[in-house]
């Protein structure tokens, strides 16, 4: 391997890896993508978003099942759950997905080798060389004018606490032998109430268990008090402003100990409870403390064009520092870097406009500045909001909690922030990024034509409440 010099080696094969070699082939340089695992695709595809999606799917139209009757639909008789059924939906679409990366690389003439690979040091003579580890345990070199690490991260573990059977992270309850009749969720961020959610709909008796005083705490305030409001209403128990103090097994199960935001002492016992307080980045093992790449907590620093302070060297993915662990961030830097590698005209990404999507039953898709962040900057800012129970087709499809709310600048109308919790929020959310990304103003939004009857009306009606002139409320 080390008598070919590749433009670009990326060091790790999920949707920032595979991405960044799929676009470096588009591009014409010559890649190589070195990935541990067996099978290409990492976290997102095989234990995270996909499978997730999938089966967040599922609970979606059980929920609708349920309701057969009212949408004229009998002799479905009592509906039952083929958990096993779920599951290996779950895994044919993970297969399918992998056979589809195996062809894109071959398309795009990208080598994949397999082992896990980490840098050996500085460039010498404009190229790096990277040692990969096969299962083998023996190492070959690879050597590249350019080296793009996106290794990812890993779940996070409250100290003292390991994954087993019933203390879970988003691996393990991606394969539990069966529906719990009880779960203690740790965390509100999307992980946490999208596995709430899920497992609600199947109808587990889910406690949620928030450190931070608001559910889905990286939302605008509002979207968090309405999701508040939607899981009471479903039966989900939450607690936020509540600090976990002891998580132990017990004859059954799992008892989780923890005082609440008045400072009392609660204890909640199920049979599992999953863990999902976050994602740390895999840095440790890649060879970057040889180079002079800076880190801090694990999480490298890069320039806009995803370059650490090692010419040559690049990140992307979960393990930069000040972006989001999303696939879709990971994907786009994965995009900006090549394609400034290549020579080709590139444009960086830009914190306030990517999207966030929690596919929670309700949906949550945002972008851009929330109110409150809006403010914080000193601007001056109109909003408008508007509830999905004045939209047709949000009563077509029985769906009617949650609303549209935009931030837009006082003076010029310049949308700042989209946050839509309700029905396909994770859909609707494109058409506000792009106006963001094209510096639209909400006049200019007001007078776009949406169809009729569509969801994406409630977008009209939200950029006309800026001004409060919603038709439908």
């Amino acid at each position: 391997m080390a008598e070919t010099t590749y433009d670009v080696a990326v060091i790790g094969g999920g949707p920032a890896g595979y991405t960044a070699a799929i676009r470096a082939g588009q591009l014409g340089l010559k890649v190589a993508l070195i990935e541990r695992e067996s099978k290409l695709g990492g976290t997102c595809l095989h234990v995270g978003c996909i499978p997730t999606k999938s089966i967040l799917f599922n609970a979606e139209v059980y929920d609708h099942l349920k309701h057969a009757k009212e949408y004229g639909i009998e002799g479905v008789g009592e509906v039952t759950l083929n958990w096993k059924s779920i599951l290996d939906r779950k895994n044919q679409i993970i297969a399918k997905h992998v056979k589809g990366l195996d062809f894109l690389m071959r398309k795009n003439k990208v080598t994949v080798i397999p082992g896990t690979g980490s840098l050996t040091g500085v460039a010498k003579g404009g190229v790096h060389t990277v040692s990969v580890k096969g299962t083998d345990g023996k190492a070959t070199q690879v050597q590249a004018k350019n080296v793009l690490v996106a290794t990812g991260s890993d779940a996070k573990l409250l100290p003292g606490l390991k994954a087993d059977d019933r203390i879970l992270t988003n691996i393990e309850i991606l394969s539990l032998d069966r529906i719990p009749k009880s779960l203690v969720v740790i965390g509100a961020g999307a992980v946490g109430v999208e596995f709430g959610s899920i497992f609600k709909s199947f109808g587990s008796e889910v406690t949620v268990v928030e450190y931070l005083p608001r559910m889905v705490p990286n939302e605008d305030e509002d979207v968090s008090k309405e999701l508040a409001r939607v899981f009471r209403k479903r039966g989900i128990e939450s607690h936020v402003g509540a600090k976990v103090d002891k998580v132990e097994r017990t004859k059954d199960g799992v008892k989780v100990s923890f005082t609440s935001a008045d400072g009392k002492p609660q204890v909640k016992e199920a049979e599992k409870v999953l863990v999902a307080v976050g994602r740390a980045p895999r840095t440790e093992t890649v060879g970057l403390d040889k180079t002079k790449a800076k880190l801090e907590r694990g999480f490298v620093y890069v320039n806009e064009w995803m370059e650490t302070a090692e010419p040559g060297v690049y990140a992307i993915g979960d393990i930069v520092a000040g972006l989001p662990q999303l696939a879709h961030v990971g994907a786009m830097c994965g995009i900006v870097a090549v394609t400034k590698i290549a020579g080709r005209p590139s444009r960086p990404v830009k914190r306030e406009r990517i999207p966030a999507c929690t596919y929670c039953e309700p949906q949550i898709g945002s972008v851009g500045l929330t109110e409150a962040q809006a403010k914080e900057k000193g601007l001056t800012v109109k909003v408008g909001k508007f509830p999905f129970a004045g939209n047709s087709k949000a009563s077509i499809v029985g769906q009617h909690d949650g609303f549209v709310k935009v931030v837009a600048d006082a003076k010029y109308g310049e949308v700042l922030g989209v946050h839509i919790i309700g029905p396909q929020a994770t859909e609707l959310i494109a058409e506000a990024v792009t106006a963001i990304e094209l510096e639209a103003t909400v006049d200019e939004l007001m007078f776009t034509i949406h169809a009729h009857p569509t969801l994406a009306e409630a977008m009209l009606d939200g950029f006309g409440a800026v001004e409060n002139m919603a038709i439908n409320v």
